[in-house]
């Protein structure tokens, strides 16, 4: 659903986040499962995201790729988070068939096959739920002269979101990706793009993949 205007052409000053597409979140073994997630309700969203990457690809635009994930001593994993996955019945750093759950380095804290980043994409590993926090994110889009951000990923109210308030805060133009964005609850995800359009797009703007893939596309006749 577009809740605000039709969309300008997407410049040079624009960057693709793919937030968390890991095995340990779409794998029907990885950690997701083992919480009892609904996996398939997540890889909804990898189709859009495809179509994202594709677009942003062609044209050229900055590419950042996260995970979400610990050291293997666990040093970075707060104790309340730790708790929190005792109860979800998926703790960290427990083993599972995809190796230790969210762990950096096992298979399931890396990307799934199907959306690897490519060589040149950058890729960050976040030990919290927003990307800007403890992690070089910020100074990388500062680098690049980005001011505008399209989000991808999962999951829609914790990662997506927390990332998105996170670069509102930061004073960045941001658009959500409805159908590149995934919840294992079809409402959590409703609601966390409801909440985005509030006050005039508080957050943000919500559209399609295609949309946005549109006027990723448009950059190029803008230049022609």
């Amino acid at each position: 659903m577009d809740y605000l205007a039709p969309l300008s052409p997407f410049g040079g000053d624009t960057a693709l986040l793919v937030i968390d597409m890991q095995r340990d979140f779409l794998d029907p073994s990885g950690y997701a499962a083992q919480a009892g997630l609904d996996v398939e309700a997540l890889r909804a969203s990898i189709p859009g995201v495809r179509t994202l990457l594709e677009a942003a690809r062609r044209q050229g635009l900055l590419i950042i790729h996260t995970r979400e994930g610990h050291r293997p001593d666990l040093s970075d994993c707060p104790l309340s988070k730790l708790m929190r996955s005792v109860r979800s019945g998926a703790t960290i750093g427990s083993d599972g068939p995809l190796g230790r759950l969210l762990v950096r380095g096992e298979f399931g804290h890396d990307f799934i096959d199907t959306l690897a980043p490519r060589p040149g994409e950058c890729v960050i590993d976040k030990p919290g739920y927003s990307a800007f926090h403890q992690t070089d994110l910020q100074q990388i889009l500062g680098a690049r002269g980005i001011r505008q951000l399209i989000l991808s990923g999962v999951t829609t109210e914790v990662c997506v979101h927390s990332t998105l308030r996170s670069a509102v805060d930061h004073g960045y133009n941001c658009w959500i990706a409805t159908d590149a964005c995934a919840s294992a609850d079809a409402s959590l995800h409703q609601a966390a793009l409801d909440m985005v359009a509030v006050e005039g797009g508080i957050f943000g703007e919500v559209r399609s993949s295609a949309d946005l893939a549109a006027a990723i596309g448009a950059r190029t006749q803008e230049l022609a």
